[in-house]
């Protein structure tokens, strides 16, 4: 006979020791002679959650909160799995809250979820209480920042930067944020904290995450001072210290023409306007996308989801491609079986809940580009804008960027010249676009946008049939939350800083203009 309390002692023994097949295998044993123990189902989800079988360990955690909803970590790890399988997790993670949660862990991971969901405000809330459980986790204290600095709370985001770095000198991501948090001054800046930090020797600063952080962090804060001359080497220097390994502008270039050739059928054009109508606004990053979500969601009839990975995930699952990469040629290829009335549903499905009841939403994650054959199929209510800005302009500032760590999308963003030959592929996937749907794609210049801005205002809500709001020319009183790398920026009145920023590196631009320039592309003089 099963003795279940001894067996659950030695399944939370195996999940301390993060022997997960064990603890799974002990769970289940428990689960097939007694199935209403929540305490099992807890053990097991955690434990198929880590062996990365996601779908089961959502369905054991589902359980585990049915049998035990007062219990606080059963329902945080639950909104956790959620997440991890991209579905709707932001009503648990608030019940999760509801019954609040003392232990620090709990509060970090509900944290993650609602910054994945961009509910800002909860997160900061989240992480602000487990700070004040662990005052000196740093990595929690970090995370802090990050909300603070999406909700526009510039000035407390750098006190906890400061913490973060007084506590542990090594956290080097802290220096980059610090140092992009405001436009740094002769009288107040790090670039000479900076450079003796780098002037060190020893295995830690010679790591590739403390190059990276800390050339990027002097980078800026040079080019704030109007040192460019110094400024470009540590650009180059940071960037080329987080290089991924295995990256090829040549595989590149394959993703782009396989996606040609799947969509190589002239697709639909659009179909009126929904109650669920997303808009889609892709482009180049750093290419004024977030502007234009800015814009847009002023509208008191659009809501901002922000950089949704929606689309993409669902892409690679109804693909049935195995394979580890979130798109690649194998995942392409396998599209022609996707069930595009299914993938828009199940798109809606994960994408809509943070709208509420608003008829529109904007998903502005730039790299959508890829998928415009896809969003054509799948969602032919969907409205897609795409962001134009001078070439060199966008390049550049892809090399001052520091995108996600993590992202695939963003692999080309760490030499300058594989960030001209992604750019052409872009240019060209775009032409293809417009001519497989003419109509169904606004083209607008961010530079026009700059110039222009009532004109061209008009023109997106026309294109996306929303009537005329005086507050889309407000769009910097917006306060929704930002989390992308333009969430200070767009908090500022329309100004042309941006443009023609290339020309402080002119001296630099040589083999760039040569490469566009060679691939037909207009450059300015």
């Amino acid at each position: 006979m099963i003795d279940p309390a001894q067996i659950y002692a030695q399944a939370l023994d195996a999940a301390t020791r993060r022997d997960w097949p064990r603890a799974r295998s002990l769970a289940n044993d428990v689960l097939r002679v007694s199935p209403e123990q929540g305490g099992m189902h807890y053990v097991a989800g955690v434990a198929n959650m880590e062996l990365g079988q996601v779908p089961h360990a959502v369905e054991h955690l589902r359980l585990a909160t049915r049998l035990d909803p007062q219990r606080a970590n059963f329902a945080a790890m639950y909104a956790r799995a959620l997440a991890l399988a991209q579905l709707p997790a932001l009503q648990e993670a608030e019940r999760a809250m509801s019954l609040s949660p003392r232990d620090p862990s709990q509060l970090m991971m509900l944290g993650m979820v609602f910054s994945q969901y961009e509910a800002h405000e909860q997160a900061a809330h989240a992480f602000r209480r487990a700070t004040e459980l662990m005052p000196n986790y740093v990595p929690c204290r970090f995370a802090l920042s990050s909300s603070l600095i999406f909700l526009g709370e510039v000035a407390q985001a750098e006190q906890e930067l400061d913490r973060c770095l007084a506590q542990d000198p090594t956290f080097w991501k802290a220096y980059l944020s610090r140092s992009l948090l405001r436009r740094q001054r002769a009288s107040d800046n790090h670039v000479d904290e900076l450079l003796a930090l780098l002037a060190q020797d020893g295995n830690e600063i010679s790591s590739p995450a403390a190059q990276v952080f800390l050339h990027m962090a002097v980078a800026k804060e040079l080019e704030d001072l109007g040192r460019y001359d110094e400024a470009f080497p540590h650009l180059v220097s940071g960037k080329a210290a987080g290089r991924p390994q295995g990256y090829t502008s040549e595989a590149d270039a394959e993703i782009f023409a396989a996606m040609r050739d799947a969509f190589s059928a002239k697709l639909e054009h659009s179909s009126k306007a929904t109650s669920r109508t997303p808009i889609f606004v892709i482009g180049m990053p750093r290419s004024g996308t977030t502007l234009v979500e800015r814009i847009l969601s002023s509208h008191p009839d659009v809501h901002s989801s922000g950089e949704l990975m929606s689309f993409p995930l669902t892409f690679k699952r109804l693909s049935g491609s195995h394979t580890r990469r979130l798109l690649d040629v194998d995942t392409i290829a396998h599209s022609h079986t996707i069930d595009w009335a299914q993938a828009g549903a199940d798109y809606l499905t994960h994408a809509r809940p943070s709208a509420g009841d608003m008829p529109y939403f904007v998903d502005k994650l730039p790299h959508n580009f890829l998928y415009v054959g896809a969003i054509a199929r799948a969602l032919p209510q969907a409205r897609i804008i795409c962001l134009r800005r001078d070439p060199l302009d966008t390049c550049v500032s892809n090399l001052r960027q520091l995108f996600g760590e993590d992202s695939s999308f963003h692999e080309y963003s760490y030499d300058l010249l594989d960030i001209g030959r992604h750019y052409v592929q872009f240019d060209r996937l775009m032409a293809y676009w417009q001519h497989q749907l003419p109509g169904r794609v606004l083209e607008v210049s961010y530079e026009t946008l700059i110039a222009e801005q009532e004109t061209t205002t008009r023109l997106l809500l026309d294109h996306c049939e929303l009537p005329w709001n005086d507050a889309c020319l407000q769009f910097e009183k917006n306060e929704a939350p930002v989390s992308t790398a333009s969430a200070l920026q767009v908090r500022q009145p329309l100004n042309r800083s941006s443009i023609g920023y290339w020309r402080h590196y002119e001296d630099s631009m040589a083999p760039l203009r040569q490469l566009l320039t060679d691939a037909g592309i207009s450059i300015a003089s």
